[in-house]
């Protein structure tokens, strides 16, 4: 867990939801009160964020105690207490919204990603993620799909040459965009992979015949010609399918062959977990 990250995170959304005070609250809740809440799980699926609500707490009042009953990963149905927390009822009541917003939507990813590893178990082919991410929240939707079991993909811009189809257009061809790739990263000194997407078995020929990709990314590909491209590079970089990949269909693009499947589905378009946090009263 990167703490710089997450505290970011944490204190710009409570900026976000407190601003000058939670006014609800302030004015119907004595300062002095203490008390209990739970985490209450409301239907199945894979717990994710257990880590970052407790950084949440301890960010709105170091003073709250909470006690973890069920932890990142770990599967969940309705019914299940993941965590009690204790301590002043208004800082409880700050910290809830953001916990369960966090937590809600880092489950929701997990669940999906969990469910789409375990359709792949056994074809040897890994489920990846993109950066069709929300804005900000980048870092926690990639974690949550670790947390499902998924491997995550380049993080942004930064961390890898991804060149894809408006790249190679713009540069002139397939031939063009991986040389430029190449003699930038020499120029750079700079240590990234580069990948390279392709829309056809003829610009798979073009790629396999420059060379210096460390990985090609077969995208929007019918199953005759995804099993084709496999054979074709047969091992000699790692294979990638992209484009229309849905959890009803991933198991088909797994048999294909490829070595990775990446999706935006495990974070463009989740179902977030439904959690609740609850006053436990005596």
């Amino acid at each position: 867990m990167d703490r710089e990250i997450i505290q970011q995170i944490i204190k710009s959304a409570l900026a976000e939801d407190v601003g000058d005070g939670d006014h609800t609250s302030l004015s119907t809740i004595p300062v002095a009160a203490r008390g209990n809440a739970k985490l209450l799980v409301k239907e199945e699926g894979t717990i994710a964020g257990v880590e970052l609500a407790l950084e949440v707490f301890k960010e709105v009042d170091k003073d709250l105690e909470v006690e973890v009953l069920i932890n990142d990963g770990e599967e969940v149905k309705p019914g299940d207490i993941v965590l009690y927390v204790s301590g002043s009822v208004q800082s409880i009541l700050v910290a809830e919204r953001l916990v369960l917003n966090l937590m809600q939507r880092m489950s929701g990813i997990a669940t999906t990603t969990h469910r789409i590893v375990a359709e792949l178990q056994g074809t040897g082919t890994q489920v990846l993620d993109t950066r069709k991410t929300t804005p900000n929240l980048r870092y926690l939707e990639k974690w949550a799909v670790r947390i499902g079991g998924g491997v995550n993909h380049r993080i942004g811009l930064y961390d890898m040459i991804l060149i894809k189809d408006n790249h190679v257009d713009y540069a002139g061809g397939i031939e063009a965009a991986v040389k430029a790739a190449k003699a930038y990263l020499l120029r750079t000194n700079k240590k990234l992979q580069i990948e390279v997407e392709v829309r056809s078995l003829q610009e798979l020929e073009q790629l396999l015949a420059v060379g210096g990709a460390d990985r090609v990314l077969l995208d929007n590909f019918s199953f005759d010609d995804l099993k084709k491209a496999v054979a074709m590079v047969n091992k000699t970089i790692p294979t990638e399918a992209s484009g229309g990949i849905t959890p009803e269909n991933v198991l088909e693009y797994a048999r294909c062959g490829v070595d990775y499947i990446s999706m935006g589905a495990l974070t463009h378009s989740v179902k977030s977990l439904d959690l609740s946090l609850k006053a436990v009263v005596n």
